[in-house]
Order: C-alpha cells, then structure tokens, then sequence
C-alpha cells in the first residue's frame, strides 16, 4: 500500500512538473531572454540620483524609482528626477506620504498609519501624488510600490481595487514566482534588499532565469543608509545582467509589467 501511495505521488509530481514547464514554455519573454529583471528603487533619495542613476546609466539599463510627493529630493531636485524619466528611467507612484501600519512598525506616526485611514483618504493621496508626478515628469501612467508592502487601511479593509483603477500595475513583496500563470501584475512580488551581498542579488536573478520568470529587486538606499545596498554590490549585479543581457530582460516595472498584460491571454 505504501509503495502504491508513493508511486501515485510521483506521477503527480510529474503531472505538476510538466504541466509547470508547459506554462512557462508558452510564455515568452521578448528577444528569447530567459528572465525578466525590475530594478525598483524606494523613497525618493539623493542617493538614486547620485549613486544609483550614474551606475545604472553606465550600463545603459533602465530601473523604477518610487517617490513619494513629500520627500525633499522631489522638491529640491526636481530637474534631475524630469530628467531620468526623459533618460528612459520610471518615476513610480509611493503615496504622498508614504503610510504604513503601524501595528507592524514603530516608527509610524498616528497621522501616516494606515490603520487611521479610510479608503477615500488613500484613494485621495494616491490620486494627488499622481497629479504632483504628472507636473513633474508629464506623464499619464505609471505604477505603484504598495508602501511597506502594506494594503490594507482602517477597519483591514484592502485598498488593492483603488489601486487597480489608478495604476497599470503595483509591487509588493514575495518570492520569485515558480511559472507565469496566473501573475497578478497588480500585486506583484518583489525582494527587499538589506545589506546582501553581489553575489546575493545575482543568485536571485539566476533563480528567476531558473524559473523562466522574473526577478524584482526592492532597494532603498544605495551607498549607505537604510535598507541599504552597497555600490559595489549594485554593480556586480549589473556587470552580471550585462554580460548575460542575452537571458535578461532588464526594464522599468511599467514595461515589464505592461508586456505581461498584452499577453495574458496566452
């Protein structure tokens, strides 16, 4: 009986297996890459503009920069940030003033906790952070980084349907997704780097090159300060993905996101 449980769980594995790798065999990624790559960076900081924008342009990849409307670089540099998105670069929508819940981090103050929030609050502060972007970069639409990756405002009511009205697609946090099925590109997975190594960031791509899907990378801070990622390690990564641009795909969260959909149907 026993042997005959585990034969039938390997034919099911199989099943699975193969119905896994006929999934992705049916998804193609364009030019024939092997992975897509989303370098999303958070928050809005002097050091993207100096750091990781020179790094980044030296390879000639493109990434998503989150900003939220009250931060200080917005504001005193707001040629820079026009610039970049004119350079290829997304300027993403983070909210106007980055809300968490507070229940899971101490350091949010009652007025930017979620859980103080109503739905039309958040709906309003994600609108008016989208007009303030438009002034900005001129665009129309872009995508959003669910701050903390939180989603969820007063009363743990979901604010995911508002962000599907006002976004073409959203990021969250999770692992590197096992096949395309299924991808909801309104709340897409991601990894929030803190201090990892080079070879760190490349083994994650290379597990997304494994899986035939996508890697997208969380940063915050570059060069120094919170969450942060080395330069050096920045680079690794990006010396990696060029020497091997024949498997990867490296694009802005809007093109990659919005490849996705023209072929969801697939």
């Amino acid at each position: 009986m026993k042997r005959i449980f585990i034969y039938a769980m390997v034919i099911i594995m199989t099943a699975q297996f193969s119905y896994s790798q006929a999934i992705n065999k049916n998804f193609k990624w364009p030019e024939n890459k092997k992975a897509a790559v989303c370098l999303t960076f958070d928050d809005g900081q002097d050091s993207h503009l100096d750091n990781a924008i020179p790094l980044l342009d030296s390879y000639n990849m493109k990434a998503t920069f989150y900003c939220p409307g009250n931060k200080e670089s917005l504001h005193n540099r707001t040629s820079e940030w026009k610039k970049i998105v004119e350079n290829g670069h997304e300027l993403g929508n983070h909210s106007l003033f980055h809300p968490c819940d507070g229940r899971l981090f101490d350091w949010v103050t009652p007025e930017y906790d979620l859980n103080n929030y109503t739905r039309e609050q958040m709906r309003m502060e994600l609108y008016t952070a989208n007009t303030l972007l438009k002034a900005v970069d001129g665009k129309t639409n872009r995508t959003y980084g669910y701050t903390c990756s939180n989603f969820k405002v007063q009363g743990d009511s979901t604010y995911v349907d508002i962000v599907k009205k006002l976004f073409s697609a959203a990021r969250s946090d999770g692992p590197i997704p096992k096949t395309m099925e299924n991808i909801d590109i309104n709340f897409m997975p991601s990894w929030c780097v803190d201090s990892h190594t080079g070879k760190e960031l490349i083994d994650y791509v290379k597990e997304a090159r494994s899986n035939g899907t996508i890697a997208t990378f969380m940063f915050h801070s570059v060069g120094g300060g919170y969450l942060n990622v080395s330069n050096e390690a920045l680079q690794e990564l990006l010396i990696y993905l060029k020497e091997n641009e024949q498997d990867y795909w490296v694009d802005t969260f809007f093109n990659v996101t919005k490849y996705i959909k023209s072929i969801s149907q697939y």
